[in-house]
């Protein structure tokens, strides 16, 4: 059965993307469809019937084509200019993966606090992974969901953006493979706008990483948006260097015998779950930065 959205702004609607979700996708849809029917899917070359599904809720569809290579960057692109095209009135977008569930009541508190600072180009708030008892790597994205509140440097891939200072950076950069949300808001915060996340509950993301390989792709990918994001920007970010410099001394094997003080300095502020995966994380790291400098250019997936 379909659900009834109620009615909401016709200045504001929803692009979810996806490849390959399987149920997380009909769950997405359905938190967003009970707060408004305006929302476009994209599709990155799913195979598992993701359009289908789509389509029998009535939500508009886009599929890619693979011509280009698949990034997250270009299916949020696709899909604002697919928005932009049929909602001239348009001045918000909401972006939320198609891992994730809409909380309930979070639209309004984020429309709010969007309309209330004239600065604000973004919004974001609370994302919680929906089964961190069930391994560690769930556990982790879990804490690494809780940012802090207040202005930010960066929102994630859920978030309700303005749409005017979106379109004047040119939105995100679809040649990312990762990290693309970190270089869009470091673009629009150039401009003078800026990210808050505010203290609410956002969406309910399902990692479901319950194997070692998962967590080390996942960490592979993050060290290739790194190595991006240092050559794109590094001498306008403050650290963005030394944190990559860090990252390869601390995976180099000659500093191997100095992990136990890296793991006592980082379980000193974070716990030791952190500091476990935070100093075995070091090696992925290396391998996805390694890959970016060797130009190893394709998607990099953990589930």
């Amino acid at each position: 059965m379909m659900i009834a959205p109620i009615p909401s702004p016709s200045d504001l609607a929803f692009v979810i993307i996806g490849r390959n979700e399987g149920e997380r996708l009909r769950g997405c849809i359905q938190s967003v469809l009970r707060e408004t029917g305006s929302v476009v899917y994209i599709d990155s070359g799913s195979s598992d019937g993701s359009v289908e599904l789509a389509r029998r809720w009535g939500v508009a569809c886009v599929e890619l084509d693979d011509a280009t290579p698949y990034t997250a960057a270009r299916a949020r692109n696709a899909g604002c200019e697919w928005l932009r095209a049929r909602m001239p009135q348009l001045r918000y977008i909401h972006f939320i993966d198609g891992d994730c569930e809409l909380q309930p009541g979070w639209l309004g508190q984020a429309i709010a606090a969007i309309k209330e600072d004239a600065r604000l180009a973004a919004v974001c708030g609370r994302r919680r992974e929906r089964h961190p008892e069930r391994s560690a790597y769930n556990r982790l994205c879990d804490n690494e969901w809780d940012t802090r509140i207040g202005l930010a440097d960066t929102c994630g891939g859920d978030a309700l953006f303005r749409v005017e200072p979106f379109f004047a950076v040119g939105g995100f950069s679809a040649n990312l493979i990762a990290g693309e949300e970190p270089d869009l808001c470091y673009r629009i915060r150039q401009r003078g706008w800026l990210i808050r996340r505010i203290d609410a509950e956002m969406t309910v993301h399902d990692a479901a990483m319950t194997r070692f390989a998962q967590w080390w792709q996942r960490n592979r990918r993050s060290g290739y948006a790194t190595a991006e994001a240092l050559t794109l920007r590094g001498r306008e970010v403050r650290g963005l260097f030394r944190h990559v410099m860090s990252n390869l001394f601390w995976a180099a094997p000659f500093s191997w015998p100095l992990w136990p003080l890296l793991w006592c300095s980082i379980c000193a502020r974070e716990g030791p779950l952190e500091a476990s995966f935070l100093t075995l994380g070091k090696l992925p790291h290396m391998q996805g930065q390694v890959d970016y400098w060797r130009s190893r250019r394709r998607l990099i997936e953990y589930k």
